[in-house]
């Protein structure tokens, strides 16, 4: 612990560059690698050594500093166009200036709620929610982020039906705090922090046959059936077209709730405002987070049928939250789903993710050894390597061409396009081109692998 004194002269530097930027007396380049050291020592101890940001920036690291639309710029002026969309929160690009500018207006009246006065701004959200969701959803609770929401959901379900096990998928991906981490597809995530939650059964994603064999034998334990409607982290994987329908029927059948993460999916992603919508199906509780907030605050929600959030009239202080909902998130909400709808977002992330995905297919009959595989929905694309190793490659060849990708925390040989729903189709074109160039390199530093048809 150093000294108050000390303490506050350090803070009022710090404040002088939050307030006025990078002085003059620091140099990008020391300015980089005081924030390494920063990381390294206070944060979490090795972290930062995975980063391509550290390991492949060049002569410094790349912080994150200013950007706008799809265009993310580090203290030194060099730009990369933004494909990872910081894993799904960039659904309207970075720094959309109506959501801004509704998050100033609000914080110009009221940053944080009492938790007594009722809070207007929550109200207009949780009806606006309503009135989007599919189906007969009605009822929403506001919190923070995806883990929270799923975390929610569960304790939500166990209320409404009385049973305490879950059902989830292979490969899934709907958090890391202990209840959320229980349905978590990777071993080395869960097996650390082991036991989690008892009764939980993994069943493969995609095959809705195990599921009803399995809610025809044991559905009278299992609260929810827990799924991404498409697989994010796992690497962009779309089930068969009858997968959710059936799972819908089987819920049904068993007295089962269904729940749909729609984390990283929702508010138009998938070329759908939300992705069980190109399947015609209304979960019983539906989790939305990520871009909800329009990339300028953390938001979440649960949402759900009425007749589930019954369960919680009895006690209604039973699920509550201290940040969840307050006046600047729901503003940025508000402001976030208002520009997903005048612009029909979805509309567009159905036709720029075609494009992108027909150049990406040209590559992968060009480079067969080292891109294997396209797939995803709309604007939530995976490209497939053969191997870790190989996706890092072309990831990290990106990277030095100003494109910023990355691979998924449950399948590392998976790379993710995820950028803004409505990133120019001159920047999709830029990334083909670079792409083009970084797979030639590894093509060609692989030896084996076929070279590219001429």
């Amino acid at each position: 612990m150093i000294d108050p004194r000390d303490a506050l002269e350090e803070s009022a530097e710090m404040l002088s560059i939050v307030m006025e930027g990078l002085p003059a007396w620091t140099s990008p380049d020391a300015f980089a690698q005081a924030t390494v050291r920063d990381l390294d020592r206070h944060f979490t101890p090795g972290l930062v050594r995975y980063r391509k940001s550290v390991t492949e920036a060049g002569d410094f690291a790349a912080l994150e500093w200013s950007g706008e639309g799809s265009v993310v710029r580090d203290p030194a002026g060099r730009e990369w166009i933004d494909c990872l969309g910081g894993y799904g929160i960039y659904n309207l690009g970075i720094r959309h200036p109506e959501v801004v500018e509704a998050v100033r207006r609000q914080l110009d009246r009221n940053p944080l709620p009492t938790q007594e006065l009722l809070d207007p701004v929550k109200g207009m959200l949780c009806r606006l929610l309503a009135g989007i969701t599919p189906g007969d959803i009605e009822n929403a609770f506001l919190c923070n982020s995806g883990t929270e929401a799923v975390e929610g959901a569960m304790k939500i379900a166990r209320v409404a039906t009385g049973r305490r096990g879950f059902v989830c998928a292979e490969r899934a991906f709907h958090g890391k705090t202990l209840g959320a981490l229980s349905l978590m597809g990777k071993a080395q995530f869960r097996e650390p922090v082991e036991p989690l939650l008892a009764g939980v059964r993994r069943v493969p994603f995609g095959d809705a046959g195990a599921i009803e064999s399995l809610l025809d034998q044991e559905g009278d334990d299992i609260a929810a059936v827990v799924l991404e409607p498409i697989q994010g982290e796992a690497g962009a994987i779309v089930p068969p077209d009858d997968y959710f329908p059936r799972a819908r029927a089987a819920c049904d059948a068993a007295g089962t709730l269904l729940v749909a993460d729609e984390v990283q999916t929702g508010l138009g992603r998938t070329g759908a405002l939300w992705a069980v919508d190109h399947w015609n199906v209304v979960p019983d509780i539906l989790c939305v987070a990520k871009s909800l907030g329009g990339g300028v605050m953390p938001a979440g929600a649960i949402l759900g049928r009425g007749q589930v959030w019954k369960a919680l009239e009895a006690n209604p202080f039973l699920h509550t939250s201290t940040f969840g909902g307050n006046p600047l998130a729901c503003a940025a909400s508000i402001a976030a789903i208002h520009v997903t709808l005048r612009e029909r977002l979805w509309e567009q992330a159905a036709r720029k993710g075609e494009r992108f995905t027909a150049g990406l297919r040209l590559l992968a009959e060009r480079y067969p050894g080292v891109l294997t595989q396209v797939r995803g929905r709309g604007l939530l694309i995976g490209m497939v390597f053969p191997d870790d190793r190989t996706g890092y490659e072309v990831a990290a060849g990106l990277f030095r061409r100003g494109v910023l990708v990355a691979g998924t925390q449950v399948s590392a040989a998976t790379i993710r396009i995820e950028p803004a729903l409505n990133i120019p189709d001159d920047l999709i074109d830029a990334v083909l081109a670079r792409l083009a160039e970084a797979l030639a390199d590894t093509a060609a530093a692989g030896g084996a692998l076929r070279s590219p048809a001429r």
